[in-house]
């Protein structure tokens, strides 16, 4: 299950909509070194996109949750997302190199393609009653519990032992 903090931001029945937490993976952003992150924030504007999930817990606005999807289901939804397109530009341009033998028919074709690809993973992914509810279970967001909550598992504590372990040993060969 990949987890990620949000707060929600309003319910409604069994569904409630969130605003994920933004963090980067090595702590450095709004820093004048590292990887650029911050940059890119500057010029394009970290905007949060609203998300829905399913609130089991009954989580009331403002919460502070921690929602989850299942890594299964992200992967294959990243794997239609990359390769049902790509395939469509492919066959549009197959296809209509062999009919007809125009370049500008194949371009045209392979454009159709992609932009058919792209209209059939988001009819599959999200569902077909733009209500943004998965079509699907397994691609839906669910709210797993408080992010105050305490996980009681020996595992998750020495898991952050070893990459705390691990990150300052990085920070002692970097001189810091």
């Amino acid at each position: 299950m990949i987890e990620e903090h949000a707060i929600v931001t309003s319910c409604h029945n069994s569904q409630a909509t969130l605003e994920i937490e933004r963090r980067t993976a090595c702590g450095l952003c709004g820093q004048k070194r590292g990887c650029g992150n911050a940059t890119w924030g500057k010029l394009l504007g970290h905007k949060s996109q609203p998300l829905k999930a399913v609130n089991v817990i009954n989580a009331s606005v403002g919460d502070s949750v921690v929602v989850g999807i299942d890594e299964h289901a992200m992967l294959n939804s990243v794997f239609l997302l990359y390769i049902v397109p790509l395939l469509g530009l492919l066959v549009g341009a197959v296809l209509a190199d062999v009919f007809f033998k125009n370049e500008f028919l194949v371009i045209l074709s392979a454009a159709t393609g992609l932009i058919l690809g792209f209209v059939w993973v988001k009819g599959h992914l999200v569902g077909r009653d733009g209500a943004g509810k998965s079509a699907d279970n397994k691609y839906q967001a669910v709210i797993l519990r408080h992010a105050d909550d305490t996980v009681d598992d020996e595992n998750v504590t020495a898991n952050a032992r070893t990459i705390q372990y691990e990150r300052d040993k990085f920070q002692t060969k970097r001189g810091e």
